[in-house]
């Protein structure tokens, strides 16, 4: 087949040849052909005809029409659905084989008759008008801290004209998550873009049934750092593609730089808070030309940052509690009865009374859940040890496995005073030392010795040094088996 580099060819040699036939030599083809490529000036490419004829017969011809009834009604429907609605209505007539075959005339009905498609208009940035932000789920990526499954996600924000990102790690997407994490990285950034787009949260935006677009406590963070606030319609994540792009690209490099590091274990949240700004400061080195366009642009900061917590007066339970967000937090007992003023941070729940903070404890992901520290209650629980064996938070009471195991053991032995023996224990530990006391119960139980409080309490009060976990003792080799093994040898 001649192809469009002879037929060039073949023009240029006839400008400087002799003759034709010469030129369609050295141009390689015979001179017939060379010269009616010479009458009709034109390549092989434009006067190639079009492929227009059917090579074989197709198996559906006689089934398309309804094949496309089934596609008008529904352009969802899949190639393969349709081919087994096929094979089910005509049996032994159409084979695993013909599926490419149906695959190709469903795509060429569907570019030639079928609906039209959405269409993805790039938009254009400007300099310091528009950040983006959205959390997104970490766990896929495995890390642990300190050998425990870190399951958490990041706050991740974006300036969208120069791509500059960063983060903050968090657990949930509630309101003190996003307010951290929005301030967090505006003052990192060291300025206020014009406008924040975000994701429908409901932390941020209200339903679509709601006459107001954004929350109360939404339309504060802005209106104190003067952004306009934008949100992306219901079902619509493409809007805000920019983050979702950012969210793949920021995931991926921690993959990379995972498998560089050699391990995904870290021996704290802060060591891989460490490893997570180190990497943004990377990924970012590669954009201050354009990130110094925006600097120049971008408006200063507010005087100082907004509260990042949620303020909220509650009054302590008659069971030494508070309910916040649907989870059951108890406080010392002293303050039944009283109200007490709880600032609800990300990451951590605070309980003031009279202008003093009285406790700070991690704050519960999700609902309904609960965290109950005996030594809030242990006082009375003391003067109640029948209270212990039926209270709703029971297992919030065993501190670590061994005082579970102390519980089951007293169950076994002495169960009409099982209650009161156990809670003598717990109180020891609020009042002497958790950890000596575990430790000494993890001696009794290694000695196979009796557990009972009186044990318990003579073992913490005692000088007697308690063996670490890790303290292993062995006994000194006798060197004289070697020699007599090396006698053996030799006699032999």
């Amino acid at each position: 087949m001649v192809t469009d580099k002879q037929v060039r060819r073949l023009m240029k040699m006839v400008q400087t040849e002799k003759t034709k036939v010469l030129a369609s030599a050295k141009a390689g083809m015979d001179p017939k052909t060379a010269r009616k490529y010479l009458i009709t000036g034109r390549l092989p490419s434009q006067v190639r005809q079009e492929h227009m004829w059917k090579t074989r017969q197709d198996p559906f011809e006689e089934v398309w029409g309804e094949v496309e009834r089934l596609l008008k009604e529904d352009a969802r429907f899949e190639a393969t659905t349709i081919f087994e609605w096929l094979q089910r209505e005509y049996p032994g007539r159409f084979s695993d084989g013909q599926l490419r075959t149906m695959q190709r005339k469903i795509n060429r009905w569907r570019a030639l008759e079928g609906p039209s498609k959405e269409v993805f208009f790039q938009q254009k940035h400007r300099p310091g008008e528009l950040c983006a932000s959205d959390f997104t789920h970490m766990n896929e990526l495995a890390i642990t801290i300190d050998g425990v499954r870190f399951n958490h996600m990041i706050y991740h924000f974006v300036l969208t004209y120069s791509n500059w990102e960063t983060g903050t790690i968090c657990f949930s997407e509630s309101f003190e998550s996003l307010s951290e994490g929005l301030q967090n990285a505006l003052w990192e950034l060291g300025g206020v873009p014009a406008k924040h787009r975000t994701d429908r949260l409901s932390s941020a935006v209200h339903k679509v049934s709601s006459p107001e677009e954004f929350t109360q406590r939404y339309k504060g963070v802005l209106s104190h750092y003067k952004l306009k606030g934008e949100k992306i319609q219901a079902g619509k994540a493409h809007e805000n593609g920019d983050i979702e792009q950012r969210h793949y690209r920021f995931k991926k490099a921690v993959e990379q730089a995972l498998l560089l590091r050699g391990s995904r274990d870290f021996a704290s949240q802060e060591e891989y808070t460490k490893f997570l700004r180190t990497l943004f400061k990377r990924l970012n080195s590669g954009r201050k030309g354009r990130f110094h366009e925006e600097l120049s642009v971008l408006r200063r900061l507010p005087e100082r940052r907004l509260n990042d917590f949620k303020r909220q007066r509650v009054k302590v339970g008659p069971g030494s509690a508070i309910r916040l967000q649907h989870n059951v937090y108890s406080v010392p007992s002293r303050l039944k009865g009283e109200w007490v003023e709880t600032r609800l941070y990300a990451e951590h729940v605070e309980v003031w009374y009279a202008q003093h903070m009285i406790e700070s404890m991690p704050r519960l992901r999700g609902e309904e859940k609960h965290r109950i520290n005996y030594r809030h209650i242990i006082d009375c629980l003391v003067r109640k040890p029948g209270a212990f064996e039926n209270y709703r938070y029971r297992d919030d009471l065993f501190p670590t496995s061994r005082f579970r195991m102390a519980y089951d053991v007293l169950k076994k032995k002495i169960a009409y005073n099982a209650n009161k023996e156990y809670v003598k224990i717990l109180h020891c530990a609020a009042s002497e030392s958790e950890t000596r006391v575990d430790d000494a119960l993890r001696m009794l139980f290694d000695q196979s010795s009796t557990v009972s409080f009186d044990a318990v309490k003579a073992l913490v009060d005692s000088s007697q040094k308690i063996p670490s976990v890790t303290e292993v003792s062995i006994d000194d080799v006798n060197l004289e088996v070697y020699d007599h093994l090396l006698s053996m040898k030799e006699v032999v």
